[in-house]
């Protein structure tokens, strides 16, 4: 019988595996941020440990960094130390660590691909649920613990159970309008934040691969969200010219090497999945999240449910909203186009073609975009691009986790209520008592212009 994308990737790095099913999985590369990476260093000073191999990891700030001013420094005491940890610890064991003002510094999931140091075929880990993200390049990512950091940077290897296959079949052509992340929303409400519970998730499809490399990150970013351990994707032509020329990635007779083995990265036609689903590309539409959980999403200008179980009437209380109201008739207060799901330079370009010539609604409070890296920014700026956005009122930040989570200076207050291009809205997520609706940064853009939620496509067709 065939094997999948996932049973070749496991099969490549599995060491051994006991009668019960525990394995122990080879890890090629580790991604470090400051969050989970202190008590994991601290693990290895105590046992008097070093990294195995120092320069299979790669560690960048960024969940607790200033999106502003951060040539004055880190404000708040507690991100200042994380940060200044991570610096330290990285210095002491000998971790590359890309500096905050290094050009190079972003969110660890887009500073990953960009910089090449995320491969086809490798095993790739984080302390962070969004490693996902890696997948769509044909890679095993998946998000640890602190103490399996720890055991990485100790053992280059993790102890893990196989997970069982899903393929998710999308063909059809997405319609004007209608982004990768307008996809894995319905995705994810098709089967609930718990179908892929105990599955690695192979996307494929005519939808798939007629993606970006970009579109398809933002897939199997949110693969997670659908509870999922994995989202993968087949590396393929678009695959290799992304990975071209980047930094880490191989080089002359290394790479030709490399891509050979690429092109076998792919589920054989007799593979079997235990599980199956399929969707019509053609049949999505815009969507916005009303509730508290990612599967909460409804097709722009359908009514908000009425009360159905305890879980809505919970979201509805939560979000301030009321079942067979419209969301357009809900104003916003801020809105936040970033975070690992979309914030490349893609992202922003399509922001920007709904933005250019407009102003933000004047009842928004703040509408920030925020780049994924200094590359990005540095990228849309040749372009041209943060003149827009600033020109029509956007604050244009730097680099950072930033409104995505709660963790840095960037927040919602009580009540306020947000268009965001992140991946979770779940309670409490950008702030206590934030309340957040998920949506592509066209759909944000659109929001940022009326001050509440409207059919990107009723602009486009105006442009």
């Amino acid at each position: 019988m065939g094997k999948t994308l996932y049973d070749k990737l496991w099969n490549a790095h599995l060491v051994d595996q006991d009668k019960n099913g525990n394995a122990l999985l080879y890890i090629d590369r580790q991604l470090i941020h400051e969050v989970t990476s202190p008590q994991a260093f601290e693990g290895l000073k105590i046992a008097n440990r070093k990294p195995w191999r120092a320069s299979a990891n790669l560690a960048v700030a960024d969940h607790n960094i200033p999106t502003v001013n951060r040539n004055k420094g880190i404000p708040d005491p507690i991100s200042a130390l994380q940060i200044n940890t991570l610096i330290m610890n990285c210095k002491d064991f000998n971790v590359p660590y890309i500096p905050i003002d290094d050009v190079r510094q972003g969110i660890v999931h887009v500073v990953g691909p960009e910089q090449g140091a995320t491969l086809p075929g490798m095993t790739i880990v984080c302390g962070d649920s969004h490693t996902a993200t890696h997948g769509a390049l044909g890679s095993l990512a998946f998000g640890i613990g602190t103490s399996e950091v720890e055991h990485v940077l100790a053992t280059q290897c993790l102890i893990q159970k196989k997970s069982k296959n899903m393929l998710v079949l999308v063909n059809g052509k997405l319609q004007k309008g209608v982004t990768a992340k307008d996809l894995v929303l319905q995705i994810i409400k098709k089967i609930g934040t718990a179908g892929g519970t105990g599955y690695t998730i192979e996307f494929a499809g005519d939808t798939i691969k007629d993606l970006s490399i970009e579109a398809r990150m933002t897939v199997c970013n949110m693969a997670i969200e659908a509870g999922a351990r994995a989202g993968i994707i087949a590396p393929d032509n678009k695959t290799i010219k992304y990975l071209e020329n980047r930094p880490f990635a191989p080089k002359g007779k290394n790479l030709k090497r490399a891509i050979k083995y690429w092109k076998t990265l792919y589920s054989d036609s007799d593979a079997e999945f235990q599980n199956i689903i399929q969707l019509d590309a053609n049949s999505v539409i815009p969507q916005i999240t009303w509730g508290t959980s990612p599967e909460m999403s409804l097709n722009v200008g359908e009514k908000i449910p009425i009360n159905k179980s305890n879980g809505s009437n919970n979201a509805l209380k939560y979000m301030g909203l009321s079942g067979g109201d419209s969301l357009a008739d809900y104003k916003l207060d801020k809105i936040f186009i970033g975070s690992c799901t979309n914030s490349r330079i893609e992202d922003l370009r399509s922001a920007a073609t709904i933005i250019k010539g407009k102003k933000v609604a004047e009842n928004i409070k703040l509408a920030m975009v925020v780049p994924g890296s200094g590359e990005v920014k540095r990228q849309a700026e040749v372009e041209g691009l943060h003149k827009i956005f600033i020109n029509a009122g956007f604050e244009w930040r730097d680099p950072g986790c930033s409104m995505c989570l709660a963790m840095n200076a960037d927040k919602l207050e009580p009540g306020e209520r947000c268009a965001s291009t992140s991946n979770r809205n779940f309670e409490g997520r950008q702030g206590h008592g934030g309340r957040t609706h998920l949506v592509s940064p066209i759909m944000a853009a659109a929001a940022a212009v009326k001050g509440h939620f409207i059919d990107v496509r009723e602009i486009m067709d105006q442009v």
